[in-house]
């Protein structure tokens, strides 16, 4: 902000209000190759921990099931959202009709060496792939990304770096966390694991649903901005 011109609303929400995550933090412009990401949940969290869509507060859904917790950290990459777009693109690649996205923000697994002591902070990742699942017929990819900088996962680029045994402890996550006891019906379906390039057209398209459902949002701040400015 320059001495002679007026505040704009973006520099002045920031001292008087918490930006909401979903909406208000921006992905990055280097986005998809970086993107930053709102962790909900660590490792060692007992429970599990979701956004509040309205007042962008984090709350507790469920107690984790089981002994499973997440193997790491977890959130979604702000400004995406699964809607047509990307059930469009899940069709394209499974051949299953019919496919409509979750209605959430896109989901990313961020890998760290570091211990990371609590969620809702944001943090930038670098997408290195991802899993194709498909809960109830709805598209909830996974993005698998790296810390930027992490001394051990940083220096990968796509997930053909990672161990088979790190892939696999991450579907064997996604493919139980929800099964209820004696139940033998599976509720979610990983069709793929693919790699950065296809990871960065999934966040495309749901960059192109944020805007489609949720560029409004966008629009009407910079215009109120613009009035502060003028």
């Amino acid at each position: 902000m320059s001495d002679d011109a007026p505040p704009t609303l973006e520099e002045i929400l920031p001292f008087f209000y918490r930006r909401h995550p979903w909406h208000g933090v921006p992905l990055g412009p280097e986005a998809p190759a970086k993107v930053t990401a709102f962790v909900e949940i660590v490792p060692t969290d007992t429970v599990k921990y979701e956004l509040d869509k309205a007042t962008g507060l984090l709350k507790i859904d469920r107690p984790q099931k089981f002994s499973n917790v997440y193997p790491t950290l977890y959130g979604f990459l702000p400004q995406t959202y699964c809607g047509d777009e990307t059930g469009r693109f899940c069709t394209e690649r499974t051949g299953r009709p019919g496919i409509r996205g979750d209605g959430d923000p896109l989901d990313v697994c961020i890998l760290s060496e570091r211990d990371i002591s609590h969620g809702d902070i944001l943090v930038q990742a670098i997408p290195i792939g991802g899993l194709r699942m498909i809960d109830h017929g709805q598209a909830d990819d996974k993005i698998i990304a790296v810390l930027e900088g992490d001394a051990v996962y940083g220096r990968w680029c796509d997930i053909g770096e990672s161990p088979a045994e790190l892939v696999e402890r991450l579907r064997h996550y996604f493919l139980t966390y929800k099964h209820r006891p004696g139940s033998r019906t599976a509720e979610v379906h990983i069709t793929h694991v693919y790699g950065r390039e296809e990871a960065y057209e999934v966040i495309r398209r749901t960059q192109i649903d944020y805007e489609r459902d949720y560029g409004h949002l966008r629009r009407a701040l910079s215009a109120v901005s613009g009035k502060i400015r003028d």
